[in-house]
């Protein structure tokens, strides 16, 4: 009996068994892989935009204005004769740093409130969850809206609406793992021993609520991502002639029948982005659903 139990392997954490399983995942699954690798594209070329792009993005050349995909312009000129390529890779960073700041930022703020809400229950939870409720009674793309209007459009205050409209989510899903763990026997342990709550939330809850957390933020970027585009399109992003993707679609629209380049291309860059985390974020959300699990 001594023997058989030395021989056994140690339990698994529950963060390196989610480790463990998505390394699974991504072995079985290559649509997800490809999601990775895709995104990571993408993500180096936004970058490395300085050593990839051909010209300025600013520099405007009449003279060269409309240009067609050509040679010298890989995919195009504007109406001000800037290069279109060039300008979709420095869109690449605002976009990218735009989603990615305010989508860890409500990561954060989102998982902080779920956890507190779900582990003292009662009229605190009562209290904090109607308030998200409130907030998810708005459309994303409407509250986002009606933040920056309020603010004024540039990149700080996007991040701050798109935040705003990602913390409720988080929170909800922070809560219900919270819920399960708090009536576990370790956390009643730690009780007994006259932990501090903030010190359980911290060491003990945080880790259980994790990987639920980091696969729904995952996804959630394809919605900032596109709730950015969205907001630059009607004129409420980033101010020009800074390069955005939404803005470039808008720029180009006037010309849509004339010169399609201008709008298909950066349409092109943010399909292909959203495309590549929602193949991400699924096979990462497989690996922590039970019912879906590679084993």
């Amino acid at each position: 009996m001594t023997e058989k139990s030395e021989n056994m392997p140690a339990p698994l954490s529950s963060s390196a068994l989610f480790q463990e399983q998505v390394k699974r995942t991504f072995r079985s699954n290559k649509l997800t892989g490809l999601g990775a690798v895709i995104f990571l594209l993408v993500l180096l070329a936004a970058v490395f935009a300085p050593l990839l792009s051909t010209h300025d993005p600013l520099i405007q050349n009449i003279l060269d204005r409309l240009e067609g995909p050509s040679a010298q312009f890989w995919m195009g000129t504007d109406a001000y004769g800037r290069d279109i390529y060039s300008r979709l890779l420095y869109g690449a960073r605002i976009s990218l740093t735009i989603g990615g700041v305010a989508i860890l930022s409500a990561m954060v703020i989102g998982t902080a409130i779920g956890i507190i809400a779900g582990y003292y229950g009662g009229k605190v939870d009562d209290v904090i969850m109607q308030f998200n409720d409130i907030l998810l009674a708005f459309p994303t793309l409407i509250l986002g809206l009606i933040v920056v209007a309020m603010l004024g459009p540039s990149m700080q205050n996007m991040i701050i609406a798109i935040s705003l409209t990602s913390i409720p989510g988080f929170a909800r899903i922070a809560r219900a793992p919270t819920i399960v763990v708090r009536e576990r026997d370790f956390i009643e342990a730690c009780r007994a021993l006259g932990y501090r709550d903030w010190r359980i939330m911290v060491f003990h809850i945080l880790p259980n609520v994790t990987s639920e957390v980091l696969v729904m933020a995952s996804l959630w970027l394809a919605t900032a991502i596109r709730t950015e585009a969205s907001l630059s399109f009607i004129g409420l992003g980033v101010k020009p002639p800074a390069a955005t993707w939404g803005g470039m679609i808008r720029e180009g629209f006037e010309n849509i029948l004339d010169n399609p380049w201008l709008s298909i291309f950066p349409g092109l860059a943010i399909l292909l982005v959203v495309f590549s985390l929602n193949l991400l974020g699924d096979g990462l959300r497989d690996a922590i659903d039970p019912k879906t699990r590679v084993d």
